[in-house]
């Protein structure tokens, strides 16, 4: 068995038990609010709840970009292993790649995978935009993750406030759920499932948005 055949199912079960073991029960563990009240306060602790559950919301949000910038850099990471991997074994040159979407490309084409025919490119793409908004903040993978993802911007919520004073930052207002890291984490895993040579592939992981409930960010 070459090295190449066994990395996809290594690093599938890897992101599965950071998601499960790690992920998952540390944004379960967040206290998260439904609804937060604004306006004049009747009492300072009234006041001083309200702040509190605002600080739930606005740190359960920026665990839950946290853990989208952590399953972005493991993932990509993967891709350059494997992809290393499988040029040596065909002892060819391996094209130059330089970030997320030539890995990405490079190993979707020796696997023989269409990413956008089996569901998971727009999710990986967006899971990879979101990464760098929350390395750099404003720039241009803002402006494009706001045109191809508007729904992690909800101005119209009311169970987040940003915690920045002075003008709106976008960048401050994306809004990552737990939805959304159950999106990635299937992605991420379905892949490497489709990447998998071996007998019994785990080609749809068993992660579905509408089984983890609530909102957890």
């Amino acid at each position: 068995m070459q090295t190449k055949d066994q990395l996809p199912r290594i690093f599938q079960a890897n992101l599965a038990r950071l998601f499960e073991q790690v992920i998952q029960p540390a944004m379960e563990a967040l206290p998260v609010h439904a609804s937060l009240e604004c306006g004049e306060a009747a009492t300072m602790d009234e006041f001083l709840d309200r702040a509190a559950a605002q600080v739930d919301n606005y740190t359960a949000n920026e665990a839950a970009k946290a853990f989208t910038l952590t399953l972005a850099g493991i993932f990509e990471r993967q891709l350059s292993i494997w992809a290393r991997a499988v040029y040596l074994d065909l002892a060819i040159e391996m094209p130059k790649a330089r970030g997320f979407q030539e890995f990405l490309a490079i190993c979707a084409e020796r696997a023989g995978i269409n990413v956008q025919q089996t569901g998971v490119g727009s999710d990986l793409n967006e899971m990879f935009m979101v990464a760098n908004v929350v390395r750099h903040g404003e720039g241009s993978s803002c402006e494009k993750l706001m045109a191809i993802a508007p729904m992690l911007w909800d101005d119209a919520s009311n169970d987040y406030h940003d915690l920045l004073a002075g003008p709106r930052i976008p960048s401050e207002h994306l809004r990552i759920r737990m939805r959304d890291l159950v999106r990635y984490i299937w992605a991420t895993t379905r892949f490497w499932g489709l990447a998998d040579p071996l007998p019994m592939a785990v080609t749809d992981p068993p992660y579905r948005v509408e089984a983890r409930g609530g909102e957890s960010a």
